[in-house]
């Protein structure tokens, strides 16, 4: 280690450390704007010949020419000819270096002088800055030299007032630059930017990528794109640049919501919160087994998952805005389909906590819970009234989309982590009394048809699509007939139509009351219902079953209208004047599913209402121990969200059991991931890898699954499309300057002195409360520190006050001029 000294403190650094790193493990804060910590010295970037902005080229005057840097971050060495750049300069045995002279205040202030002179910076000097949202200004400042709306949380106003602004800058003049706004995710405004080059190193030497550069013109750092656009440089979108923008110049864009799940809206869309970007790096270099892993660490059934999840964070995909979303449904399965079972060597030991959970239903909810409880040491019992575990996914979904052994091997895989299973049990009158189990878990899903009460409804030929489906799942091979109608427009009704098609029904037609674009189905589903064969009629309602000797013959259908009335609610308009009818052998009808309760009793003492459970947050029933979720309290949902319920189940139970409620997994160990992507050209655009399927002529012949999967390298080569998002939250923070905010407490106030000025009061959150000018600042925040609860913070500034006359002044002053006044500008415009 070498020992130096910096404003007079002793410091302590490795060899090879610039005095800028010194100085900050000194606690020392040297301004800067160029520098960044994840990136090389300033200095070590280099101009091009030609830059575009906005599509519009830029011819540099010296292509190599070296970057020179802000300047001000120019320190004092002893012994020294001239003035350090701290950012630059390596540390040495026994130097001394002074930061923070009268002659480096001055040359900082006008070097950022300089900065500002092409950068809108009228609002840095305003008066009434704080709180501003620029819009209205209320000194009618031109919104072109206005900050951006970066303004509240920006790097450069920050180190602007930490340096201090000098009277004379020179005034900002618009210099209408491109502002680009048609490419994906980002935005960029030339005006704004302040030629730092971050951007540019981020690019090049953090990510490998070199899709920016800089070129040097009359004097100026011009930065922008080596191609026309993004695509043409060969960006690969991972945002790194906008992180490490100082100042409004890049932006995201449609910010909204906290900053990580709006840069990780995969992992945040996901009930689960499963790690998409780590488990896709995984799969992009062939780690199958790894990658399953990572997905298991929030759910027991990847394989299944990766088949029949909805996949909310597809449709959120970052990489959607640039060309088409990543395949991650897809990579799941194929993860999974790839693995080796190295996550259970991972899989921790358990001691057991003596404690009994029961859990009523075996579908994903209530695996889920069983899974982690049983990881946390509980003994927990699962029964089932069925004999195969799974509920509605053994029982509901068809086999053409999960294969039952891919199912059978994921339960499999849940009960020999010590769950006991009991098939075709009844839970019967008494189930909440008599087991001597500590806590409860209601996981039954919806496995009831809801009805449709029109006339003839009970003639032979009527089926209710659970059931149908039901039947078919326990081997029951039933017989459709040639023609067969399917009344319904999710996904159910879309299962049961396919369905028939396999049972060998030569005609299928679909009514349903919403319009297509209505219809509650996903898409997809209602793609390959299509695909083979299915005829949709929509916005069609069901009037009456038409019959024959006791046996359906067809359906009389009336034209529907309307779904949902003005507020939202379902409520079907109808034209009785238009109907139609359908020919068919059996009707089918798929209009909703229900939750059996049944066996829940009044004297339970756990509520039920509108045929759900009533469970608070926690999952919590209006009984003590006995908790609810998944479909039981929501009604229908989706395997991925029954999942969700399960994971928070498995908490509350646990918490209520004693325990901490902690039931997140490490199966693999983290790896920190590579900064470096590297350059690749074609990455973008880029589609989206298709998924193989059965021909569709060969789907009716059996319930072969109809997606194949991606074999591996088509698995590797889609996840490699992945824009790594990530990789931005990985990137270290600025340090910025110390704040002026004082703890607003008795031992900061006794050293206030009783004086004229002004002070600042902020909340908890150091949002500014309060601007108050007085003429005693000791006297008058004493009395805000015992009357106001909300100021945590504050600053005040020894100020003489202005006169009613002065303040009138500057108002109109800034009324004429459009700004504030500067130097002596006051009194010579008395006299004009």
């Amino acid at each position: 280690m070498l020992s130096l000294t910096i404003d007079g403190i002793s410091v302590e650094a490795s060899p090879g450390l610039t005095l800028l790193e010194a100085a900050q493990r000194g606690q020392v804060y040297i301004p800067r704007l160029c520098h960044h910590p994840d990136l090389p010295s300033p200095q070590t970037a280099r101009a091009v010949s030609l830059v575009y902005r906005g599509g519009e080229g830029v011819i540099g005057d010296d292509s190599g020419e070296v970057f020179a840097g802000c300047g001000l971050c120019a320190v004092e060495v002893e012994g020294g000819s001239d003035l350090a750049l701290a950012c630059d300069m390596v540390v040495a045995e026994g130097m001394v270096v002074h930061t923070d002279t009268p002659r480096l205040r001055e040359i900082r202030q006008q070097r950022l002088s300089t900065i500002l002179a092409n950068h809108p910076h009228t609002c840095l000097t305003c008066a009434q800055r704080e709180g501003c949202s620029r819009e209205p200004c209320s000194l009618n400042v031109p919104v072109e030299e206005r900050c951006c709306s970066k303004f509240g949380n920006c790097e450069l106003r920050k180190v602007a007032e930490y340096v201090g602004i000098k009277v004379d800058t020179p005034r900002y003049r618009f210099r209408n630059l491109p502002v680009t706004k048609n490419e994906p995710l980002f935005s960029r405004d030339h005006n704004l930017c302040i030629g730092c080059t971050r951007c540019v190193r981020a690019c090049s030497e953090l990510r490998g990528v070199g899709a920016l550069g800089f070129a040097h013109r009359n004097g100026e750092v011009a930065v922008g794109t080596i191609g026309p656009s993004l695509q043409d440089s060969g960006c690969r979108f991972c945002g790194a640049c906008v992180e490490v923008c100082p100042t409004g110049a890049l932006m995201d864009k449609g910010v909204k919501g906290e900053r990580e799940a709006f840069l990780l809206p995969c992992v945040h869309a996901c009930p689960a919160g499963v790690d998409v970007p780590r488990y896709l790096h995984l799969v992009a270099r062939g780690q199958f087994s790894e990658a399953t892993a990572v997905v298991r660490e929030r759910v027991p059934f990847p394989g299944a998952l990766g088949r029949v999840c909805f996949h909310p964070c597809e449709s959120v995909c970052r990489r959607g805005e640039v060309d088409e979303a990543l395949a991650i449904c897809a990579l799941k399965r194929a993860a999974a389909d790839g693995d080796a079972g190295l996550w259970k060597a991972n899989v921790p030991s358990v001691l057991a906590t003596g404690k009994r959970v029961a859990i009523v239903g075996s579908g994903p909810a209530g695996l889920t819970a069983a899974y982690y409880l049983a990881r946390l040491g509980h003994g927990v019992t699962v029964f089932e009234s069925q004999e195969e575990a799974g509920g509605m996914m053994q029982m509901g979904i068809p086999t053409y989309r999960l294969p039952r052994d891919v199912l059978k091997k994921e339960v499999t895989d849940i009960l020999e982590r010590g769950v006991e299973f009991k098939g075709g049990a009844s839970v019967g009158d008494a189930w909440l009394n008599q087991q001597g189990y500590d806590a409860i878990f209601i996981a039954v899903g919806a496995q009831l048809s809801r009805k449709l009460n029109i006339p003839r409804i009970e003639l032979e030929g009527i089926v209710w699509g659970v059931d149908f489906m039901r039947g078919v799942n326990q081997g029951l091979r039933a017989s459709v007939g040639e023609r067969v109608v399917v009344i319904g427009g999710g996904n159910v009704a879309m299962d049961v139509a396919l369905t028939a098609r396999r049972l060998g029904a030569r005609e299928v037609q679909l009514a349903c009351l919403e319009s297509r674009e209505e219809m509650p189905a996903h898409p997809w589903e209602i793609q390959e219902a299509v695909e083979e064969g299915v005829v949709i009629h929509p916005s069609w309602g069901p009037k009456a079953i038409l019959g024959d000797e006791g046996r359906v013959t067809g359906i009389e259908l009336v034209r529907c209208t309307s779904v949902f009335d003005r507020e939202g609610k379902f409520n079907p308009t109808y034209d009785s004047s238009v109907v139609s009818s359908l020919d068919a052998d059996m009707v089918i009808v798929a209009i909703g599913q229900a939750v059996d309760l049944s066996f829940v009793k009044p004297e339970d003492g756990v509520k039920v209402n509108r045929g759900l459970i009533v469970a608070d947050e926690r999952l919590a029933t209006t009984r003590k121990g006995v908790f609810a979720g998944g479909e039981a309290v929501t009604g229908p949902s989706s395997v991925i969200h029954a999942i969700a319920a399960g994971r928070k189940a498995a908490v509350a139970v646990d918490r209520y059991l004693g325990g901490r409620g902690i039931i997140d997994e490490t199966l693999i160990p983290f790896e920190e991931p590579n900064p470096w992507l590297g350059r690749e050209e074609g990455f973008a655009p880029q589609s989206r890898a298709p998924m193989p399927c059965l021909p569709v002529a060969e789907r009716h012949q059996s319930f072969a699954e109809v997606e194949l999967g991606f074999n591996p390298e088509m698995a590797q080569q889609e996840a490699r499309r992945c824009l790594q998002c990530h990789l931005r939250l990985r990137i270290t923070p600025v340090t910025l300057p110390p704040e002026p905010w004082l703890e607003f407490n008795q031992h900061q106030l006794s050293q206030v002195p009783s004086s004229e000025g002004v002070y600042q009061l902020l909340d908890a959150e150091k949002k500014v409360i309060l601007i108050l000018g007085t003429p005693n600042l000791s006297s008058d925040l004493a009395k805000q520190l015992s009357s106001n609860p909300k100021a945590k913070f504050f600053a005040y500034w020894e100020e003489k006050m202005y006169t009613r006359r002065e303040s009138e002044l500057i108002q109109q002053f800034t009324q004429k001029h459009g700004r504030l006044p500067e130097g002596n500008e006051l009194s010579e415009d008395l006299f004009d």
